[in-house]
């Protein structure tokens, strides 16, 4: 249980990814604060770990805005007292090809996958900067790396989250909080289900280890870099990929 008596706030808990972190945090004994648009997802999620005898709480809230950002921040602030884990996982994809992606599929995509980062660390830091600890760990992707024909929006805002990773970790070292970003490759979830088999066997076909990674390949790396295993560890990219890049 090496998050007895933690608090994780996880974006984008409501499934994949998000829900997997979750599971995995509260499995280690964290009291885990679920994030997302879909209130039904999030009781489910919170009904699974409170099955497995964890503790869970569900926040309702659109990530690209900072009000609802801070309000969740200050209720859990005010509920458990104390803000130990921020995961910014919450992401979307609108993909179009560059010369017909629309204004809107840009901007909407570069406010839930990089702002919404930004949201949340903002409504947390000050909690965790006073209590001279914490762990904040930012969701990015093998395409903010090595981009990919068809996401120009999903990747730059990938590829965002590790500027603002890099550049937070050393505004915020000095008060023994780390922040670092895992890049997962291509992952088993709902979004890789929707594809072709045609595409799926294209992806397949350049990643090593010859097969799709699974939430929990993830989830373990992020629970790692919010352990005190890797107290000493921020800044970092860390790769998720089955050697898809290297």
């Amino acid at each position: 249980m090496i998050f007895k008596d933690k608090v994780s706030l996880v974006t984008g808990a409501s499934q994949g990814i998000g829900e997997a972190i979750a599971l995995d945090f509260a499995a280690e004994g964290a009291t885990v604060l679920l994030v997302d648009v879909q209130k039904d997802k999030l009781d489910e999620v919170a009904r699974r770990i409170a099955g497995a005898g964890g503790r869970a709480a569900v926040f309702t809230a659109d990530v690209s805005k900072l009000d609802q950002a801070t309000a969740v921040a200050d209720e859990a602030v005010r509920t458990f007292g104390r803000i130990d884990h921020l995961v910014n996982n919450a992401g979307i994809t609108r993909d179009n090809l560059f010369l017909r992606m629309k204004e809107e599929e840009w901007d909407t995509v570069l406010a839930v996958n990089l702002k919404g980062a930004f949201n949340f660390s903002k409504a947390v830091i000050r909690t965790m900067v006073q209590a001279r600890s914490g762990r904040i760990v930012n969701l990015s992707s093998v395409v903010g790396v090595m981009g990919n024909a068809g996401q120009a929006n999903y990747s730059a805002s990938k590829a965002g989250l590790i500027g603002l990773t890099k550049s937070l970790a050393r505004e915020v070292a000095g008060r023994t909080i780390t922040v670092n970003c895992v890049a997962p490759g291509y992952i088993a979830t709902a979004m890789t289900e929707k594809l072709p088999e045609s595409v799926k066997a294209a992806f397949l076909a350049g990643i090593p280890m010859q097969r799709f990674g699974l939430p929990a390949d993830v989830s373990r790396a992020v629970r790692f870099l919010c352990s005190d295993d890797a107290a000493y560890i921020t800044g970092q990219v860390i790769h998720v990929n089955g050697g898809l890049y290297t």
